[in-house]
């Protein structure tokens, strides 16, 4: 006999995901990203956020473009939920033919969120703050076993007028 499901505390949900306000909106600046053995890209970047389902979902669109052509270097998704279960954010994000789902942690202060990966020995930890001066900053590290941190993603934009 199958179980009746706990129905979603949708009120509980939307209120969560409202700390997340900060970020919606359009947002442009610049980024640099390792795309490879000491390739560090520069990059023209926009991010637009915006709530989705009467605020049950955050949807981030990122794309930076080359500065020398405008060419799409780094295309990406997210879509941010809360749990009221279980109480976490999480995210499901979008990049070059991938996908990968990870739980988001919001900054005690409410302007920022931290986030990871691991797969095998090879590790990722994302910082997102939006700064005194109302920029978005965000900084990505990749780690591979013992080896020092690598510098993957730097972005600071700021939001559109």
């Amino acid at each position: 006999m199958m179980q009746a499901s706990r129905s979603p505390d949708l009120g509980a949900q939307r209120a969560a995901m409202s700390k997340l306000h900060f970020l919606v909106g359009r947002w442009s600046g610049e980024a640099s990203m390792l795309r490879g053995p000491g390739e560090v890209v520069q990059l023209l970047q926009t991010e637009e956020a915006q709530y989705k389902l009467g605020g049950l979902l955050l949807v981030i669109e990122g794309i930076g473009r080359a500065n020398h052509d405008g060419t799409p270097v780094l295309q990406a998704l997210g879509v941010i939920s809360y749990d009221d279960e279980d109480r976490t954010y999480r995210m499901r994000a979008f990049n070059d033919g991938r996908y990968l789902e990870c739980e988001l942690q919001l900054a005690e202060d409410g302007a920022g969120l931290t986030w990871g990966f691991q797969l095998g020995e090879i590790r990722t930890r994302s910082v997102l703050r939006v700064n005194e001066k109302g920029q978005w900053t965000e900084q990505a590290e990749l780690l591979i076993d013992s080896q020092p941190p690598r510098r993957l993603l730097e972005l600071r934009v700021s939001r559109c007028e």
